[in-house]
This record gives C-alpha cells, sequence and structure tokens, in this order.
C-alpha cells in the first residue's frame, strides 16, 4: 500500500522587493530565501513603480504623516514585483522579511541580514488574504486566481 499524503493548501502573496534591495543587488539573494522556505514563484517582473501605484498600494497610509517619504522612496528605482505561493505563504513571507524596523529585525531574516534602516527596509509582503488579494489584482490584473 502506497501512501500518499493530503494536498497542502496553498496561499499566495504579493512580495516588492524594494529600490534600495535591487540598487544593493540584493534581489538573487531575497529571492533564494523565498525558495528555500519552499515558496513558489507565479510570475515576476522589473517595475518602476508609479505615484499613482504607490497610492493605490498604501491606500490605507496616504494621509499619514510618514507617507509622502514612503511614496518618494519606492517610486524612487526600480522594484521586483513578484506572487510567491505556497503553504502560508503570507505568514511564511512576512517571517522571512523579518521585522519591519530593519535595526530590530531577527537576525537570519532578510531585513535582519540586509537592511540599513526603517524607512528603507528591502522588501514589502501582504499581511493577510485579503491584502494579498488586492496587492496581487494592483501589480498583476490578469493574473488568474488561485
Amino acid at each position: 500500500m502506497t501512501y500518499v499524503a493530503p494536498p497542502v493548501p496553498s496561499q499566495r502573496s504579493l512580495v516588492l522587493i524594494k529600490p534600495d534591495a535591487v540598487r544593493r543587488g540584493l534581489a538573487g539573494a531575497i529571492i533564494s530565501r523565498f525558495e528555500s522556505k519552499g515558496l513558489t514563484i507565479v510570475v515576476m517582473e522589473l517595475r518602476q513603480i508609479t505615484g499613482e501605484l504607490a497610492d493605490r498600494l498604501y491606500a490605507e497610509h496616504i494621509e499619514r504623516p510618514f507617507y509622502p517619504p514612503l511614496r518618494l522612496f519606492i517610486t524612487s528605482g526600480p522594484s521586483v514585483a513578484m506572487v510567491v505561493e505556497g503553504d502560508e505563504a503570507i505568514d511564511v513571507v512576512r517571517l522571512v522579511n523579518g521585522a519591519t524596523d530593519a535595526r530590530k529585525a531577527t537576525p537570519g531574516t532578510i531585513r535582519g541580514d540586509f537592511g540599513l534602516s526603517n524607512r528603507e527596509n528591502l522588501v514589502h509582503g501582504s499581511d493577510s488574504l485579503e491584502s494579498a488579494k488586492r496587492e496581487i489584482a494592483i501589480f498583476f490584473p490578469d493574473l488568474p486566481s488561485e
């Protein structure tokens, strides 16, 4: 008799490798971290995030005082936008990314190993299923849903 493991439920998350990471040549190392954790890249492209795209992505932050510098930063150079998929992908991405403030992120995480500041913190990952669906639709509107 052969044992067949039950299918693993799958989630998707948007991941952005932000301009600071792209400028520093860290995209390959960052992508490798996600793949090493068992996540699969569904789609990926190098993009210049426009102001309008930034406003859609960070809609809930537009009125906050930290948003203008965030908008300036995220539009300052190309980013790698990708959708990753796997078991508990949203939590896995957030764990691999590390704490938002790179100065306080745990060693072994992307921000803990490569981050230099709070504002330029290398990566973005969706924080919930709802956010993932909204963010993926913003960056990859033609991608069929999972």
